[in-house]
């Protein structure tokens, strides 16, 4: 009766409320939490975790309103084999997810989830991807048991009674049912400092009459903020699909030159591949200037102009902490300077948050993420798991584009796409028409890192660096790249340029990395932004290869005050013939790895890529 009427104020939509009731009925809480994004509220919340040990407080005089969160070693990143796309066709699954009938998962998650919460609060978190009333943002609403889960989302997304009354005017919202799985069923039992379960499931139900997620037994990162990658990615990219736009995961960058002309990138980058790094970048270039609109996921519309305009969904950044610098990204170091969530780092005596790669010198002692006692000796192992995270407000960013939040979104003039590569790939390549960078789009290798579970180093297939989170069958995935290409107005004539770059090219593939990156990447912006206003012929700077229009060597990049050697640059930007028909075979391993539905035009621009390499 108190839940009745507490509900009624709460929410005027019938549809959530009565999701709220079945919710309860299902999974037992003892309490439930109705949240209103406060300040007050998210301190509250803060207190109870401390209080629990799931959160340490960090020296208010060096990081103000900041906590240190330590998990489980059992969940520590994404659990990909744990994750699956409830379509009603396997084949709408495709090859690159897990597939799981609806009504069966549904059946085994229902089990799980009976008194999933006994002993715990239900937390009810009303929340908007993207600026609240904006053209491209959705709203959402997620349930869970984790405190944790609430003040990350807090930050990642904007949580509390304006997005709640954004759903009492639409009543639509993608609903996300969470829990970590531990139920305290006994009276008196005493609570773990990060509850988990052993077994582990992220589904999506993409072809419900109102697609959502349930997500049972990890309390980490996107497995635990539904609003991330299992909505703005896997949920969105389904609806973008069906809805005439797309769902990537992209960085969106604001680009200016010295003369004050306007550009804005967006790139595609799998996960601690430097992304973030792009998004914040500090030029070394003189008079030029980057600003961050985004660091990882970005919704586009096409524009009556025949543009891609780009939203950010998220307001916060959920990055990657080991290798973080002030002289790896000096903007990101400078966002975290207070609020923020710290998870899975090392703690320091003087109560701050160290990691690996953060301070040239590591300090003399500290606690590691696993709770013990540390030293920078051998054997000792890293303070911080090398897929350990910040979660930040968006808005603390120096750099953060004054356009951020605008409703309408940006307009994009070019694509970035790219992972590790020691060798073959060049440091920049534009793509010789739409067509073709969507093939190059398609066949993305990248060597693997702690942000996804398996072997580091290992090169693998990520198209878009969207394979884990393509909410659908990856053949159509890339058709729908090239169909918004077809359909875009003005004969496609404005849509954005597409180039592939490479960083991590290494000396003879295994030596130290020939290009500096970081600030020096601010060089091949410049070409970029030339390139967008040149067209696409090539120019007195830019010479046409078998893979794409690349750089001249000795012209097409602005290196002064670079300690790279003409020979380094030739090195980088030349197209090796036998490398390219090595990378070919691996080309084609992974078109038929996605299937029966790999677009025609994708495997006509293989095609045509093998012919041109063959006769270079």
């Amino acid at each position: 009766a108190d839940l009745e009427g507490e509900l009624g104020k709460f929410t005027k939509s019938a549809k959530l409320q009565k999701w709220i009731r079945e919710s309860v009925a299902l999974c037992k809480p003892d309490r439930v939490h109705l949240l209103d994004g406060s300040e007050e509220e998210d301190a509250e919340l803060k207190r109870h975790m401390v209080h629990n040990g799931t959160l340490i407080q960090l020296n208010p005089e060096k990081r103000p309103n900041s906590y240190l969160a330590r998990s489980s070693p059992k969940d520590v990143a994404r659990v990909e084999q744990c994750t699956f796309i409830c379509s009603n066709d396997e084949a709408d699954a495709g090859p690159t997810n897990n597939w799981a009938d609806p009504k069966e998962m549904q059946a085994r998650l229902d089990t799980l989830f009976d008194g999933s919460m006994k002993g715990r609060t239900m937390y009810v978190a009303p929340y908007s991807m993207g600026p609240i009333g904006g053209a491209s943002s959705k709203s959402g609403v997620q349930i869970t048991d984790s405190a944790y889960a609430v003040v990350n989302v807090r930050i990642m997304t904007r949580m509390g009674k304006q997005a709640l009354a954004k759903i009492d005017e639409e009543d639509r919202f993608t609903p996300a049912l969470h829990s970590v799985g531990e139920p305290l069923t006994e009276a008196g039992t005493p609570d773990s400092a990060w509850p988990c379960s052993d077994e582990k499931l992220i589904t999506h139900f993409t072809d419900a009459e109102e697609p959502h997620i349930i997500s049972y037994g990890s309390g980490y990162g996107g497995n635990a903020i539904l609003g991330k990658k299992c909505h703005a990615l896997r949920i969105a990219s389904v609806q973008a699909r069906n809805e005439g736009w797309m769902a990537e995961h992209m960085l969106i960058l604001r680009l200016t030159s010295p003369e004050g002309e306007v550009k804005h990138i967006a790139g595609c980058f799998p996960s601690a591949c430097g992304k973030t790094n792009l998004a914040m970048l500090s030029p070394d270039l003189p008079g030029w200037k980057v600003e961050c609109v985004g660091d990882d996921i970005a919704w586009l519309r096409p524009g009556p102009d025949g543009r891609l305009w780009a939203t950010n969904p998220e307001s916060g950044f959920f990055g990657v902490a080991p290798g973080t610098s002030a002289k790896t990204n000096p903007n990101a170091m400078d966002s975290l300077h207070a609020n923020c969530i710290f998870t899975n780092v090392a703690l320091t005596d003087d109560g701050d948050i160290w990691w690996e790669g953060m301070t040239k010198e590591a300090p003399e002692r500290a606690t590691s993420w696993l709770r013990r006692d540390w030293r920078p000796e051998a054997g000792m192992g890293a303070a911080a798991h090398p897929n350990s995270r910040f979660t930040a407000p968006a808005s603390q960013c120096p750099i953060i584009a004054s356009n951020w939040e605008d409703p309408a979104g940006v307009p994009i003039d070019a694509f970035l796409m790219g992972g590790r590569r020691a060798t073959t790939v060049p440091l920049v390549a534009q793509a010789l028409s739409w067509e073709h960078g969507v093939y190059m789009g398609a066949t993305m290798l990248s060597q693997t890192t702690a942000a996804a579970e398996g072997k580091p180093g290992e090169l693998r297939s990520d198209p878009f660096a969207m394979k884990p989170f393509i909410g659908y069958n990856v053949g159509d995935y890339l058709q729908h790249w090239l169909d918004m290409g077809t359909s875009a107005a003005e004969g496609g004539k404005n849509l954005p340029k597409m180039f592939f770059v490479n960083w991590f090219r290494q000396e003879n593939g295994t030596g130290g990395f020939v290009w500096p990156g970081f600030g020096s990447n601010s060089r091949v912006l410049e070409w970029v932004f030339h390139r967008c206003n040149a067209g696409d012929a090539p120019d007195a700077r830019t010479n046409t290869t078998a893979v794409g229009h690349v750089p001249d060597a000795k012209t097409g990049l602005d290196v002064s005050g670079l300690d790279v050697t003409p020979e380094a640059m030739e090195e980088i930007l030349t197209v090796d013939k036998a490398a390219w028909e090595r990378d070919l075979h691996l080309h084609k391993e992974t078109l038929d790895s996605f299937g029966d539905r790999v677009p025609a035009a994708v495997r006509e621009q293989f095609e045509a890529l093998k012919s041109r390499v063959t006769s270079a």
